[in-house]
């Protein structure tokens, strides 16, 4: 049986156990460490990228590496995926984007985009032999284009949702915006520019999602008891 002092009342007026309140908060604490250590090995990889001796052509999809090297990097680059989607979910269970269906919707829709591309980062194994551009390359290709672009369009309208409700301020407010924005304006033309501007792009990328693991942190040690969206 749930005593009184193991329950209490939320921002929202409902009645919420103790326990399960501090669950969530530890959870958010956890996802947002989770995406901030990913999201810093993200862009150590992009330098690792521009870094590392090409041991094929450019015209190789699996450039610069031999087909060895490229899987074990996707499966890298799919685990560290994994800890972005900590990342994204932390921010729909925050509360910052509302209670509003838009909102919600939009955190969600980057959730389902980032899992997209960490199962796509595992298609592309199946390239790693091929020459580009080919039927393959370009399947491959679309499929990355398609989770980013949707991770890109639903943080837009989740970032909206995050500057409407007013519960992040500061540089966090805006952040999840720019996370989105940023897919379009600079990642996009960057990685249609060179290998090099394309990595840089990447990297920033990862930053950002970095920042997000941070502000979900600190959302956390700021969280007053039973104030978390259900």
């Amino acid at each position: 049986m749930t005593t009184r002092s193991e329950t209490g009342i939320n921002a929202n007026g409902t009645r919420v156990d103790r326990a399960s309140e501090a669950r969530a908060l530890r959870t958010l604490v956890f996802s947002g460490w989770v995406c901030l250590v990913a999201g810093v090995l993200g862009h150590a990889s992009a330098i690792f990228l521009m870094a590392v001796e090409p041991s094929v052509g450019p015209d190789r999809f699996s450039y610069p590496f031999a087909s060895g090297a490229f899987a074990a990097i996707q499966v890298w680059f799919s685990i560290q995926h994994i800890g972005l989607l900590a990342g994204l979910y932390g921010l729909w269970r925050s509360g910052a984007v509302g209670t509003s269906g838009l909102g919600r919707s939009g955190a969600w829709g980057a959730i389902v985009g980032m899992g997209l591309l960490t199962v796509t980062e595992l298609l592309a194994i199946s390239g790693s032999d091929s020459v580009r551009p080919s039927a393959r390359t370009d399947m491959i290709g679309s499929l990355y284009g398609i989770a980013t672009f949707l991770i890109g369009g639903t943080l837009i309208v989740a970032g909206i949702a995050v500057i409407r409700t007013g519960q992040w301020q500061g540089w966090r407010r805006v952040l999840p915006l720019i996370l989105g924005v940023y897919v379009f304006v600079p990642l996009t033309p960057a990685l249609f520019a060179s290998y090099v501007l394309a990595r840089l792009a990447v990297g920033g990328w990862m930053l950002g999602f970095a920042f997000l693991g941070w502000a979900l942190v600190k959302t956390a040690r700021e969280t007053p008891p039973m104030s978390l969206a259900n």
